[in-house]
């Protein structure tokens, strides 16, 4: 598989760094001369000094023969640009961007870019899921219709303690892909009664997140 990094900041050269240990074929496109020199003495050939973001630049590149391409810059447009190109021009298969910006990543995503990453999004994340009384946890973004897998601790408060699956009224489009409860993983059917404390896995678009999280998690009205 052959990939191209675009940016040689602190995720650039790690990316790089990692994806060469692991045995794939990269090559990092950096615009500052100082830094690819520095780079060259660690990676090589792997280094290109360029504007990723220039259609010529990427195909010296070999962006014609690439898997995937990944824009790491510190500036969202030129991620974007970068990307465009590569799936437009270029017809790369996989695209990911990185978002500096979170209220950029639906614009990428209309866009066409195939994924995006948002530091700010993923610290979230990763602080969501270190806070055990939390009741619900956004787990992961899902590209095909807008979907998200989430992960919702039910409130004894909460109107569907003791009834089964089929008998709830879910937003549209939800699917309970996993109960844990006391340490046990049960895979419910639509016979599966929920219980007070039970944490489900579940499957929703994005847009419901905050119907479903008011259904589980809240005192009803």
């Amino acid at each position: 598989m052959y990939i191209i990094v675009a940016g040689g900041g602190k995720v650039g050269y790690y990316l790089t760094k990692t994806l060469i240990t692991e045995g794939y074929e990269v090559l990092l496109v950096e615009k500052n001369p100082a830094k690819c020199e520095i780079y060259m003495e660690q990676f090589g050939a792997a280094i290109m000094q360029g504007d990723a973001a220039e259609a010529s630049r990427l195909m010296d590149a070999g962006a014609a023969r690439a898997d995937v391409v990944i824009a790491v810059t510190g500036d969202d447009e030129d991620n974007l640009v970068i990307c465009q190109v590569a799936k437009e021009r270029f017809e790369v298969k996989r695209t990911i961007a990185r978002v500096n910006n979170p209220k950029n990543e639906e614009l990428f995503r209309m866009l066409g870019i195939d994924a995006t990453v948002s530091n700010t999004n993923v610290i979230m994340n990763m602080i969501e899921q270190q806070i055990p009384d939390l009741p619900f946890v956004h787990l992961l973004a899902l590209k095909h219709e807008d979907l998200a897998i989430v992960e919702v601790k039910v409130s004894a408060r909460s109107d569907v303690i003791n009834r089964e699956i089929q008998d709830v009224r879910f937003p549209r489009d939800v699917i309970i892909t996993a109960i844990l409860r006391k340490g046990e993983l049960i895979i419910p059917s639509g016979q599966t009664v929920i219980q007070p404390g039970d944490e489900l896995i579940v499957v929703t678009k994005r847009e419901q997140e905050e119907q479903l999280r008011r259904l589980l998690t809240e005192e009803p009205a």
